[in-house]
C-alpha cells in the first residue's frame, strides 16, 4: 500500500475509523473513500455490492461494527450477532466480487476462550468456551476471521484480521448504558466531581484485569501492517500489560482530580477475570505502542471536556 492507493474505510465516524482517517491523512494518503450510514447502509447487501463495484478501492478496512460494553453485549445479543454478521459478510464478499485484493478486518479480543491461558496467543482461537456475556458478538467476529481465511485460501485474496485489546480514546462512546469501561468510569467520576458527590459506583468487583490500547496506537499498528505488505493471518494488537479495574479507576480519579471514594455493585457481572493479549507476533514485525495508559487517559479526558462539558 502506498499514498496513491485508494482506501475505503468502513466505519470512518467510529473511534477506530476516525483515528485511521486522521493518521492516513497525516501520512499523505489522499485517496480515502468514506460513506455515512445515510449514504450507505452496510446491512444492505445490494447497496454494499453496488458501492464497491463503483468505487473499486485498492484496500478495504472494516472498522464498522455494532459495539458496546458488557451491559450492551449482554442485553442486545440478537442485534449484536445479526448486525455484525451482516456488516462483515456484505463487505468481505462484495470486496471479493469487486476484485479488491487487500482487506483488513478488525475483530476483538473477546473472540478468545473465557479460560484461555494468559497472555493470549492467536492460536488459542476456538480452543474453548467463550465468555457468555459477549458470546454473540464474539461469534460474529470469529465468523469474520474465518471469512477472510477462507477467501484467501479459495480465491487467493490477501485479507488479514487484527484483534485489538480494549480500546479507548477520542470519539469513544460515553453513554453509561452502552459504553466500555474507560469512558463509563471517566464520565461517572467527572460527573461525581462536578456535582460534589463523594461516591462513584463501579460495576462488578473491581478485580478483573484488563489491557488497554489507545486508539491512535491501534491505527498506527493497522497502517504498519498494511505498509509492511502482510498478506494473510491474524494479529493481536495490544500493549502486553494489564491493570485491575480498581487500579484503572484510581488512575482516572487521579487525572480528573476526584476526592471521593468507590463502592462496588456486585450484582453486575465481572466478565472474564483476566484478558491480556500476547503481542509477540506483531512485535516481531517491528511495531510497538507509544501511548502510555496515563498519557492516553489525560488526552481522552481533555477530548471529553471539549466535547461534552
Amino acid at each position: 500500500m502506498n499514498p496513491e492507493s485508494k482506501i475505503y474505510i468502513a466505519g470512518h465516524r467510529g473511534m477506530v475509523g476516525s483515528a485511521l482517517g486522521r493518521l492516513l491523512q497525516s501520512k499523505g494518503y489522499r485517496n480515502i473513500v468514506v460513506c455515512t450510514h445515510a449514504e450507505l447502509d452496510l446491512l444492505d447487501q445490494k447497496k454494499v455490492h453496488d458501492f464497491l463495484q463503483t468505487e473499486s478501492p485498492d484496500v478495504v478496512i472494516i472498522a464498522a461494527a455494532r459495539v458496546g460494553g458488557i451491559h450492551a453485549n449482554n442485553t442486545c445479543r440478537g442485534q449484536f450477532i445479526y448486525e455484525n454478521l451482516m456488516i462483515e459478510a456484505n463487505l468481505i464478499h462484495s470486496s471479493h466480487e469487486a476484485g479488491v485484493e487487500h482487506l483488513m478486518f478488525l475483530g476483538s479480543s473477546c473472540i478468545y476462550p473465557r479460560e484461555a491461558p494468559q497472555p493470549i496467543k492467536e492460536e488459542y482461537l476456538l480452543t474453548g468456551p467463550l465468555e457468555q456475556t459477549n458470546e454473540p458478538y464474539a461469534v460474529a467476529k470469529i465468523a469474520g476471521i474465518k471469512l477472510c481465511e477462507s477467501y484467501n485460501r479459495q480465491y487467493g485474496r490477501k485479507y488479514i484480521s487484527v484483534m485489538p485489546t480494549n480500546l479507548y480514546g477520542p470519539h469513544d462512546n460515553f453513554d453509561l448504558e452502552s459504553s466500555h469501561v474507560i469512558p463509563a468510569l471517566m464520565r461517572k467520576i467527572h460527573e461525581a466531581k462536578t456535582s460534589n458527590k463523594d461516591v462513584v459506583t463501579i460495576w462488578g468487583s473491581g478485580k478483573p484485569r484488563r489491557e488497554f490500547l489507545h486508539v491512535d496506537d491501534m491505527a498506527a499498528a493497522c497502517l504498519y501492517l498494511l505498509q509492511q505488505g502482510v498478506e494473510d493471518g491474524m494479529y493481536n494488537i495490544g500493549v502486553g500489560t494489564d491493570v485491575t479495574i480498581t487500579e484503572l479507576a484510581e488512575l482516572i480519579k487521579k487525572v480528573i482530580g476526584f476526592a471521593g471514594h468507590f463502592e462496588y455493585d456486585a450484582s453486575m457481572p465481572d466478565g472474564t477475570m483476566r484478558k491480556m493479549l500476547d503481542v509477540s507476533r506483531l512485535s516481531k514485525l517491528g511495531w510497538q505502542p507509544r501511548v502510555s495508559l496515563e498519557q492516553g487517559i489525560i488526552q481522552t479526558y481533555q477530548w471529553y471536556l471539549q466535547q461534552y462539558s
